[in-house]
């Protein structure tokens, strides 16, 4: 029994990993323009051969948040980094990661507190 259990423990954490490998490289590749929108989480889940419910059950045991929290987080970092790492406006910043303008804005300040501008202009050198 318990060798039962260490591998399903085994497979999740492989899961979970596979799937915060392939938000790295999918964030890039969307950031990058080799890919024009964001996938779906069942379409990851279905990339990563394992269901959307399984997929999601899944990074929801072994870290305690839903996989679009993950997704979500990955996709703020990344903006950052462009916004401090280039001279894109904000606004080009947004339409590299398939956002809205005004879209943009309002997600990246409920997941970072402040506006995009006021992130670049306190934390930019």
């Amino acid at each position: 029994m318990k060798d039962v259990k260490q591998s399903k423990t085994k497979r999740c954490e492989e899961i979970t990993s596979e799937y915060f490998a392939f938000l790295d490289i999918h964030i890039e590749e969307v950031a990058n323009g080799k890919v024009t929108d964001f996938l779906e989480l069942n379409q990851i889940a279905q990339l990563l051969h394992v269901s959307h419910t399984h997929l999601s059950d899944t990074i929801q045991q072994t870290t305690g948040h839903h996989p679009c929290h993950f997704y979500d987080s990955k996709i703020v970092e990344k903006a950052k980094q462009l916004l401090l790492e280039t001279d894109l406006s904000i606004a080009n910043v947004a339409k590299k990661l398939t956002y809205d303008p005004s879209n943009f804005s309002k997600f990246f300040k409920s997941w970072s507190g402040e506006t995009p501008g006021n992130y670049r202009k306190l934390n930019k050198r």
